[in-house]
């Protein structure tokens, strides 16, 4: 019988970098997280312009962009890389932003899904930000030019049309889904 040996999220940390790779931790097992391709670049890069204006402008906080990693649970460790994130002003320390990883989960996670996504790893990291604490998670479907929208204590799927909502997490903000895909070039 083989046992694989959990790794911590201070392990993951001090790894040497692998030109290309990135890695999160599940239940203390190395993911490797696969690259992404230019429409999903470009939705990151929308969503993330999009949050920061409306948070730097109402001062509520810290939006954050992809490659930041949050430590979600410990023993075994959960440390998982949002696409887009926003954590509040009130829980940001004195001395700013972490050296390392942000020792807790974020209030806002977005995940943008990739054509080489599974359902069930995206669901799981859903559930995962939830159980953490996060207040909002916006899951991101280009293929349909939708946003399906996870709370605690309810989902909801909105299409092009309709409009997406901070709710208490970024009070005032909202913007029509189908902006998140409008290219401008």
């Amino acid at each position: 019988m083989t046992v694989k040996q959990r790794l911590t999220a201070e392990e993951l940390w001090t790894m040497p970098e692998v030109p290309g790779k990135r890695f999160e931790l599940v239940e203390g097992e190395l993911i490797e997280m696969p690259g992404t391709g230019a429409l999903h670049g470009f939705i990151v890069k929308s969503i993330l312009l999009l949050l920061d204006a409306y948070v730097k402008r109402q001062r509520l906080g810290i939006v954050l962009g992809d490659g930041i990693s949050y430590i979600l649970s410990r023993d075994p460790d959960i440390v998982r890389i949002p696409d887009v994130s926003f954590v509040c002003r009130s829980r940001i320390p004195d001395g700013g932003p972490p050296e390392g990883y942000w020792p807790f989960s974020p209030d806002l996670a977005v995940e943008i899904v990739s054509p080489n996504d599974r359902f069930s790893d995206v669901q799981a990291k859903v559930r995962e930000y939830l159980a953490a604490g996060t207040r909002l998670v916006w899951v991101v479907w280009p293929e349909g030019r939708s946003v399906i929208v996870h709370r605690a204590d309810c989902v909801v799927e909105l299409g092009p049309e309709d409009v997406l909502s901070g709710a208490d997490v970024l009070p005032g903000f909202e913007v029509q889904v189908g902006q998140l895909f409008e290219q401008e070039i």
